[in-house]
């Protein structure tokens, strides 16, 4: 079972089309809960968020790296998986990542490659970077692996990725744990 993690901010126009193709992935829904933490936006986005995810709060530690551990420790499964919520996903993206961590079990972080979805080279730069710097870590034998069989499925270099629990950083500060 996977708990997947979505910052979010202000992002009433494309929260929908992103939370439904999280819907529809290969992976039967009940194997996998959505957690949208939000920076309290100004907009509709956690109206939206509602009406997909398993649980939707504002979040207490700042900025998206806050808003990321306080969606982990709001998780009730081992496997956690961040994305943002500006992205589309690919169907078989969930059941890729539980695959890849059978496949390789020694691994700590699963991630895939990320593409922009926005015009620009700034944005084509940075993930050209990211994808690197992953691929040399995992070259050099860390835990990091890369998704075995995806498609593009991202914009930001930051987030896209899966992770044993016990891989993760400890966090701090108080979070909603329903």
């Amino acid at each position: 079972m996977i708990s997947v993690v979505v910052p979010s901010f202000n992002e009433e126009e494309g929260i929908e089309p992103f939370l439904k193709s999280l819907c529809d992935q290969t992976l039967p829904r009940d194997q996998y809960e959505i957690i949208v933490v939000d920076g309290n936006s100004k907009d509709k986005t956690r109206e939206i968020a509602e009406k997909y995810a398993d649980k939707v709060f504002i979040q207490t530690s700042k900025k998206v790296g806050g808003a990321r551990n306080d969606g982990v420790l709001a998780s009730k499964y081992d496997l956690i998986v961040t994305t943002d919520a500006d992205c589309f996903l690919p169907r078989p993206w969930l059941e890729t990542i539980v695959k890849d961590f059978e496949k390789y079990p020694d691994a700590s972080v699963i991630y895939g490659p990320i593409y922009p979805l926005e015009p620009g080279f700034k944005h084509k730069f940075e993930v050209f970077l990211y994808n690197i710097v992953v691929r040399i870590g995992e070259e050099r034998g860390s835990s990091t692996r890369r998704l075995e069989q995806t498609r593009p499925f991202g914009r930001t270099s930051s987030s896209r990725q899966g992770c044993i629990r016990s891989a993760m950083p400890e966090t701090t500060g108080n979070s909603p744990n329903a």
